[in-house]
This record gives structure tokens, C-alpha cells and sequence, in this order.
């Protein structure tokens, strides 16, 4: 790794060979030798804070930067467009074929960014952090996941793709290279899989101050355009999702009679049934992550529809009518309320089941309009003065057990209305599933309705503390026919209540 002796920065990764570091020596041993008096001053603060002779010494404070006042953005790669590369376009080509081509460029420049990123995640996160013993390499293995088995799937892309441009850098079929290139993402299924556990582990690391502060240091450094660790780790993820678009975009620069036109909607067909396949197994994993981070204080608690259930419609925090914080479960099958636990740092994320999980086949939902707390004691004591209960919604149900219900409430309008919206299709599927009846066979199940996505959505796999999960699907403009599930986090905070 390099630093500027002018800003006492991180450049990124050099080439250069090194001399093999011991595991007791310092992150500066790793960066390079100090020699100027702003560097040692760098080094120095790096080693007090990263030092494994002891961990009470409090972290020192960053260095102010006065030259210029840092961009709150991430710093964006330089673009380039096609007709960039080329020395003059040929009049032969129509304003459509040009637009195909900026597009196959795009494809091509995306997967090169891609292994850059990939490489520097290994060079820059993953190596040094296991030579300087910040982790272990079993937790390593657990973060990082098989990262390093995609780097070449994407190199043999890129070969492919490059070799495709004739003289006059123009491609002229893409759709069947695509075509027998996307069966090799089925390894995205192990790598998505251990996505969720993955990123519990991480956050559990950060409380580490050594951890902390090296990811700190990483992410203020040029090299990482101000991302964090996770964003690098979920841009496989990022870039799977964006194959059909890019498919879609050239197709439509694709006039008639080009042989690309009968390979591209095959090529989008296969990589929506492996999109499809990844997130359905990705959601299989997540609700087993969090079925197994359950506790219960009661036999009774242990119903069957959680174990029966295949994947979550959405999680996130609720407050109860106390104003006590819960995390809130939406299971295929059930609804569960839990307490959030004191975590130890080196064990598994647990959640404390709380009161009796509530069926989706037997659940009641009632919206709850704004408006002054009500004189029956709903919310009363979460709220004082001339505080307004606001985005509020009810559940309760009824059946096997006793009668039960829990007020809810959101954060913002937004989010209690994807609660909302969740709750209705895991009630509407569990009652029909139940109509069914039990002669049914496991693979004759319903499999859970895609709610439509709006713009309020983002694309995003950074997973936060008030995170709100729910499975919607893609943009129509994938598939006039075909919808596609994809789990979406909401970026705002979800912090519902519960009763």
C-alpha cells in the first residue's frame, strides 16, 4: 500500500514486492517504511491505534485536513464512453448502432471495474487484516466468504468480451458469449447465501476498536472512493442484478435482421431464472440465520410455522406501546415479536422471542389513523404532551391460543405502509394456502406474491441496525411478463412499535 507524503493518505495498493511482514508488527510495517515527519506522525497514530500489546489506550483523534474540505460523495471512476476510444467513427454507422456499441462498452468497462474492486478487497481488507492478526482467518473466511472464486468467473467475461472487438472496435455479437457465460453464476448462490451471516459477524468485529479503526482508515483513504467494506463486498451482488438491464439496452439498440436479435431474449430469460434462484435461495438462508438466532423462554413459543417457513417477508425494529424497542419478524407463516439481547461479542446475533407468535393464517390487521392518544390507554406513556400517535397499525389474532394483539407503529408514513402492504400478502397467502388444504404437496405451495416496487426503493445489500427488509420485484422494465424477486433494503430507519 502506498501513502502521499504531501497528504499523509492512503494511495492503494502498489505492485511492489515486499518483504513477508510478522504478525506482531504494526499496520505500519504493512504500508511502508516512514521516513519523512508527517508520515511518522501517520504511522505512529496508526500503530497506537492498531496495537496488539494492549487495547484500553483510547483511540486518538482523526487528523484535521485543512487543505480541502473532503467530498461527502463517494469519488466516482473516470467514465469513458465508446466513441471515446475510438479515433473516428465510421459514417456507416447509424446513431443505434453507436448507442449498442457505448452499451457493449459499458458491459465490458463494468467487468473490468468490477475485478479491479474485487482485487483491491483482497489486497487492501482481507490480507492485511490477516497478517496483522486484526481477524482470524476462520472469521476472515466467514466475512469475506468465496469472494476470491468470482474474480475469475469475471476475468473469463472479460476475455471474452475484449476478444469480441473486430478491427474497428465494434462488437458484433454479444447475446450468444452471454449466453454461455451465465451458467457460471450459479456460484453467486454460495456467495449469496453467506451474505447475511457475513455481515452480523462484521458488525460484531466493529465493536473491536483495532477493526474499527482499520476500516476507518480504509474507507477515508482515495483508494476506496469513500466505501465502505460492505459496499465492496456486496458489489457482486450489485452487479448481478444490473446483467438484464444491460441486456435490455442493447436489445433495443438492435435492429431486426442482427443475428443478436434471437440470442438476447434467451440470454435475458437465463440470467432472470438465475437472479430468480439466487435470491430465492439467498432469502431460504436469511430466514434460516434469523430462525436460528431466535430464543425462546417458553416450549410454547416453538410453533411450527417457523420452522415450516421458507423465507422472511420483511424484518425490522418496532416500540411498543411503552416506547420499548422490538425486532419484528415476518415470517412466510408467522408473525414473531422479539426483545433485542445483549450481544457477546464473539457469539451469534440472538433475539428474544416475545409473548406467543401470532400465524399469518389467523392474523387480523387494522390501520390505525393519526391522530391525539386514545383516552383507552393505546401508547399510553410512550407519548407525552401534545405528541400525536402516527403511523400506527394494529395486528392481532386469534386461534389456537388466546386472543392477543399488538399496536404497531412506524417511523415515517413510508414505512408503516410496506409493513402494511407485507402483512397483507403473507395473510392472503397463508389463507390460501390454507384453503388448499393439507393434501398439498411441500413442492405445490404458493410461493409468496412479489409486491410492486416503487421509487422510494433502492437497489441496495448494505445492511444497517434498523434495517427494513421485504421481497419485491425488479422493475417492469426487466419483463413485460416475467417478474423477478429481488430483496430490497429500505434505507431509512424502521423503528416500528408493537404492544
Amino acid at each position: 500500500i502506498r501513502i502521499d507524503a504531501k497528504k499523509g493518505i492512503f494511495l492503494g495498493p502498489c505492485n511492489k514486492r515486499v518483504k513477508p511482514v510478522d504478525k506482531s508488527a504494526s499496520v505500519t510495517g504493512i504500508i511502508t517504511q516512514v521516513k519523512t515527519p508527517a508520515l511518522k506522525r501517520l504511522g505512529q497514530s496508526i500503530q497506537r491505534s492498531i496495537s496488539f500489546r494492549t487495547e484500553a489506550r483510547p483511540l486518538p483523534p482523526m487528523p484535521i485536513r485543512t487543505r480541502q474540505k473532503a467530498s461527502s460523495f463517494p469519488r466516482r471512476r473516470n467514465s469513458q464512453l465508446w466513441s471515446d476510444t475510438v479515433d473516428s467513427l465510421s459514417h456507416e454507422l447509424s446513431t443505434k448502432e453507436i448507442k449498442r456499441q457505448e452499451v457493449i462498452y459499458e458491459l465490458t468497462q463494468g467487468e473490468k471495474q468490477l475485478i479491479e474492486d474485487l482485487s483491491l478487497v483482497k489486497k487492501v481488507y482481507y490480507e492485511p487484516m490477516l497478517k496483522l492478526d486484526i481477524m482470524t482467518e476462520s472469521e476472515l473466511g466467514q466475512i469475506f466468504g468465496t469472494l476470491d472464486s468470482l474474480i475469475p468467473l469475471h476475468e473469463d467475461l472479460l476475455a471474452r468480451l475484449e476478444g469480441l472487438r473486430g478491427a474497428e472496435k465494434t462488437v458484433q455479437e454479444v447475446g450468444p458469449t452471454m449466453m454461455d457465460w451465465f451458467p457460471c453464476l450459479e456460484a453467486y448462490i454460495t456467495y449469496c447465501c453467506n451474505q447475511v451471516g457475513a455481515k452480523a459477524l462484521l458488525d460484531q468485529k466493529k465493536q473491536d476498536k483495532r477493526v474499527e479503526h482499520f476500516l476507518r482508515l480504509c474507507q477515508e483513504s482515495s483508494f476506496s472512493r469513500k466505501l465502505d467494506l460492505w459496499n465492496f463486498l456486496d458489489l457482486p451482488r450489485s452487479r448481478l442484478v444490473k446483467y438484464p438491464l444491460l441486456l435490455k439496452e442493447i436489445q433495443k439498440s438492435t435492429p431486426p435482421e442482427h443475428p443478436d436479435e434471437e440470442a438476447l431474449p434467451h440470454a435475458m430469460e437465463l440470467i432472470q431464472r438465475i437472479i430468480t434462484e439466487v435470491n430465492l435461495k439467498t432469502g431460504e438462508a436469511e430466514c434460516q440465520f434469523y430462525r436460528r438466532g431466535l430464543c425462546y423462554s417458553e416450549d410454547s413459543q416453538r410453533v411450527s410455522e417457523i420452522q415450516a417457513s421458507r423465507f422472511l417477508y420483511c424484518h425490522g425494529e418496532l416500540k411498543s406501546t411503552k416506547g420499548q424497542k422490538l425486532h419484528v419478524f415476518l415470517f412466510e407463516l408467522v408473525l414473531v415479536l422479539t426483545r433485542p439481547m445483549a450481544q457477546d461479542r464473539e457469539g451469534p446475533v440472538q433475539f428474544q422471542v416475545y409473548r406467543q407468535p401470532l400465524p399469518a393464517a389467523h392474523l387480523h390487521l387494522e390501520d390505525l389513523p393519526d391522530g391525539e392518544p386514545s383516552s383507552s390507554g393505546s401508547f399510553r406513556g410512550a407519548f407525552t404532551g401534545n405528541d400525536k400517535v402516527k403511523n400506527c397499525f394494529r395486528v392481532s389474532a386469534t386461534g389456537r391460543s388466546k386472543p392477543q394483539s399488538h399496536s404497531l407503529q412506524a417511523n415515517d408514513s413510508f414505512n408503516k405502509q410496506q409493513w402494511i402492504s407485507c402483512l397483507r400478502q403473507a395473510m392472503v397467502q397463508s389463507r390460501d394456502r390454507q384453503a388448499q388444504g393439507s393434501h398439498c404437496k411441500p413442492s405445490e405451495r404458493l410461493s409468496p406474491e412479489p409486491t410492486r416496487a416503487t421509487g422510494a426503493f433502492q437497489l441496495n445489500g448494505s445492511f444497517t441496525d434498523t434495517e427494513f427488509h421485504c421481497y419485491c420485484d425488479c422493475d417492469s422494465r426487466l419483463s413485460q411478463d416475467n417478474t423477478q424477486l429481488v430483496s430490497y433494503t429500505l434505507s431509512r430507519n424502521c423503528e416500528n412499535n408493537v404492544m
